[in-house]
């Protein structure tokens, strides 16, 4: 598998914290911070039983005219400062980017944090799709994108895929990043979005025979799909505030979502 060079986070701040010089990393840490560059706010975007639901929302400064949007779904520990840095990415790349709170305000401090707010989200799958109906709402009506995609990470990946199941007619793009996945044809079959996915061959919890079913069963019914297992890495690679952040794989990841995003959101 081809490992292209891109940029994170944690590479800028490494190249800056031992002086790297050459004119290849300064231009790596122009890119990142034209890549966040976005005016960002809190806005409430959905109304549950639970109360108001309250997202993080970036656009590109000095943006101008209608942007396609992005429903950004966090990983199990919430709505943090990881994504949201990864919102103001994706806003600095163009789009108008909301990251949704499906933990009605909470966010994880421990693994067992993690997996009780997750299981809390994953015992209403109703209520979380209809969380995720409204960002889409928010997107299309208050800041008029006429195209949205959606990506996520870890738990969030698996509500990427749920969230093109369950509005295959609304959502024109959709990435996922390490997360559970819906093998059924049946179910697959209702997709009418290209969808792109990134997984680790050390994933022990998406094991790579479950990608490969999950890519066969795409190619079966004739779906639009990239699907890339990077051998060395483990679950949760893309993370850059994570034990288990593997570099080489998040640069090309990242850069083959920027490629697809571009492609399907904009072209």
């Amino acid at each position: 598998m081809r490992i292209a060079a891109n940029i994170t986070l944690a590479t800028v701040l490494g190249c800056m914290l031992i002086a790297c010089g050459s004119e290849e990393n300064k231009s790596y840490t122009d890119q990142m911070a034209e890549e966040h560059e976005s005016d960002t706010m809190t806005v409430s975007y959905a109304q549950t039983d639970s109360g108001v639901v309250s997202g993080f929302f970036a656009k590109p400064q000095n943006a101008e005219g209608d942007l396609p949007g992005i429903i950004v779904i966090h990983e199990w520990w919430g709505l943090n400062d990881n994504i949201r840095m990864m919102t103001r990415r994706l806003a600095g790349l163009g789009y108008n980017a909301l990251a949704v709170d499906l933990y009605n305000g909470k966010v994880a401090e421990s693994p067992d944090g993690a997996r009780q707010y997750m299981q809390i989200a994953q015992s209403n799958p109703k209520g979380t799709i209809d969380n995720l109906n409204q960002a889409y709402t928010y997107l299309t009506e208050q800041q008029s994108a006429e195209k949205i995609g959606v990506i996520g990470w870890c738990f969030g990946g698996g509500w990427s895929l749920q969230t093109a199941l369950a509005m295959p007619d609304k959502i024109d793009a959709t990435v996922i990043y390490y997360g559970q996945l819906v093998t059924d044809m049946d179910r697959l079959r209702t997709l009418n979005m290209p969808i792109i996915g990134f997984f680790g061959g050390q994933d022990q919890g998406i094991p790579p025979k479950t990608v490969k079913e999950f890519q066969d069963n795409l190619e079966t019914v004739e779906r639009d799909a990239e699907i890339y297992i990077y051998d060395d890495a483990g679950h949760a690679f893309a993370n850059p505030s994570g034990t288990r952040f593997n570099k080489k794989a998040a640069q090309d990841a990242w850069q083959k979502t920027k490629a697809f995003l571009q492609k399907i959101l904009k072209n």
